[in-house]
């Protein structure tokens, strides 16, 4: 399994918008149907809202990828 972090620019992402930037999914509409069949679950549960809000200490599963949501590191 991969598991991937994914730090957090603003106070949310949309579950859509993360498996395509992450390259999970070939474009928007191709993420959407991954998300609408069920093949995707968020905190371990199936979630098929599209625009499902995720925030840091959210994780994401998709076949064998796991993806972390972490806050973006404020320190500079």
């Amino acid at each position: 399994m991969a598991i991937h972090h994914f730090q957090l620019q603003g106070e949310f992402i949309e579950l859509n918008v993360l498996l395509k930037l992450l390259g999970l999914a070939p474009s928007g509409g191709a993420a959407k149907s991954l998300i609408a069949s069920g093949d995707v679950a968020v905190d371990g549960e199936p979630e098929t809202r599209i625009r499902r809000k995720l925030r840091p200490g959210q994780w994401v599963r998709l076949a064998d990828e796991e993806i972390h949501i972490v806050a973006a590191d404020t320190a500079t």
